[in-house]
């Protein structure tokens, strides 16, 4: 038996036309039972590496699915030599900042509210493209707690020092500092 017959339970089928490749004949009950307890082997030992194979991949996949007005992050892949959001090369971004889902586009894709610099990339992403994005709220400061000057730089004072500490590599020393800001 060929491994096409052991995989697939069925002959190969040759396309020139469409005899049955291989076929010979079997000499005896011992041998026709020898030959299907090897079938039933194979075929057990693929079940066993597919259920392997698959429980590694189920570890790390997690269903996605997301709704329309939530925040998302977009994921890109760098290029060598392509312009992506304004950088090239290899510094050019991971990701791209939160946009909203406008409408869910199909099972497995979302189209995206993008801004208008962006009117040359396709508004429908693949759900593997896209990252949950949580905003927390609490995390945004206002702008009025810090003293913004016209130029759009503010003045960032340290109130205390938390916490010190001293590292030594071979042969030199490196000091670490926790500090407590104002803003």
């Amino acid at each position: 038996m060929d491994l096409y017959e052991a995989l697939y339970g069925r002959r190969y089928r040759s396309l020139d036309g469409w005899f049955e490749v291989g076929e010979a004949a079997l000499i005896g009950p011992y041998s026709i039972l020898y030959a299907m307890e090897k079938v039933q082997l194979i075929r057990y030992r693929l079940k066993i590496t597919q259920s392997h194979q698959k429980s590694y991949v189920d570890v790390r996949r997690r269903e996605l699915e997301f709704h329309v007005d939530d925040c998302v992050i977009l994921k890109v892949s760098p290029m060598k030599w392509v312009m992506r959001f304004g950088k090239k090369g290899k510094l050019s971004p991971r990701s791209v900042v939160p946009y909203k889902i406008f409408k869910k586009a199909a099972k497995v894709a979302y189209e995206l509210e993008l801004p208008a610099e962006l009117a040359a990339v396709h508004l429908v992403f693949h759900i593997l493209l896209l990252k949950k994005c949580v905003r927390d709220p609490t995390s945004i400061m206002p702008l009025e707690s810090v003293a913004v000057k016209d130029s759009l730089s503010y003045e960032d004072v340290p109130l205390k020092i938390l916490e010190c500490q001293v590292r030594w590599l071979s042969n030199k020393e490196i000091a670490s500092v926790k500090v407590l800001w104002r803003s």
